[in-house]
């Protein structure tokens, strides 16, 4: 029988909470969707883009410590391995999310940024789980 670690079993707690959260994500999509929360068009696509980001990589997340826990990983790699894709569920939404604040907004603010990084989180930890697979 397979044997979740204590830092996998931890973080998945953690996501599995989290993934709570994008409901409430979901309640102020339907918000906006009904006019009942003023956006402009970018503010739109920004608010679905946060919200779809964040429940599949949280749920991503999820896979990749599971998948971590089966490799030889170890140290600083496991760590990247397994919270990548977790940590990439809070910077690209965010990025999305707070580029996009403010009334009328119609263009991304300087915290788009959060989005590349995350994007770069992403690829390091998909990249060391994938390595780790590959190389059991």
């Amino acid at each position: 029988m397979f044997e979740l670690s204590t830092e996998a079993s931890r973080l998945i707690g953690i996501l599995l909470l989290a993934l709570v959260t994008v409901e409430s994500g979901g309640w102020y999509l339907t918000r906006i969707a009904r006019g009942l929360q003023p956006a402009t068009d970018f503010q739109r696509s920004f608010a679905r883009a946060g919200h779809g980001h964040a429940g599949v990589f949280l749920t991503l997340g999820i896979v990749a410590a599971v998948l971590t826990d089966a490799t030889d990983l170890e140290g600083f790699a496991a760590w990247v391995a397994r919270t990548g894709v977790a940590l990439a569920a809070i910077l690209m939404p965010a990025g999305f999310f707070f580029s996009s604040l403010g009334a009328g907004r119609t263009k991304p603010n300087a915290l788009i940024v959060l989005v590349w990084i995350g994007a770069v989180v992403l690829a390091a930890g998909l990249i060391t789980v994938a390595i780790g697979l590959l190389t059991v």
